[in-house]
């Protein structure tokens, strides 16, 4: 709930918000049944084992949703920036994303070699971790922020602001504050 607020606050929005959350859990759920799968199978020199522990499912999707969040809230401050600047949808996506594409990309990589790093440790909750966050921030910092995100933002055009009249209003509200 305290996501859908603040998502709220930053963007004036009500369809950005259940995109995000929408598409983050999709990421999550994608991530999850690679690392599954590759931990199953034993893939990549990583151990078999019968499938992911269930404390590593809850902290695999606490720590990846908060990751991908800020890489989310990140990209939509700017694209939200240009927007109530007076720049059209496609504009400011474009405007957006080449002000935080590459600050998204640089921080994804440096935290993927740490989680990788979780890998030669010794027990395994710890690899099946390490190995799940990389490829949760790889796919989020990717092929979700990068492409899937500013592609439906531009399919959606003006409908990504929209929210309803009495929200509107609360957003106004909240913004002269501010």
């Amino acid at each position: 709930m305290a996501v859908f607020v603040l998502l709220f606050c930053m963007t004036g929005s009500l369809v950005v918000l259940l995109k995000a959350l929408i598409i983050n859990a999709l990421s999550l759920i994608a991530s999850l049944g690679l690392t599954s799968w590759l931990f199953e199978n034993g893939h990549l020199g990583l151990p078999q084992t019968p499938g992911l522990q269930t404390f590593i499912v809850a902290c695999l999707a606490a720590f990846g949703f908060g990751l991908a969040m800020d890489y989310e809230v990140f990209l939509l401050a700017r694209m939200t920036e240009y927007w109530e600047a007076g720049h059209d949808n496609d504009d400011s996506v474009a405007r957006g994303l080449q002000r935080s594409g590459r600050i998204i990309t640089s921080a994804a990589a440096i935290i993927i070699a740490v989680f990788l790093g979780f890998v030669t440790g010794e027990m395994i909750s710890i690899k099946e971790i390490g190995v799940g966050l990389a490829i949760m921030v790889a796919a989020d910092a990717t092929l979700v922020r990068l492409l899937l995100v500013p592609a439906t933002m531009t399919v959606l055009g003006r409908w990504n602001w929209w929210a309803p009249s009495p929200l509107k209003r609360l957003y106004g509200r909240v913004r002269q504050r501010n």
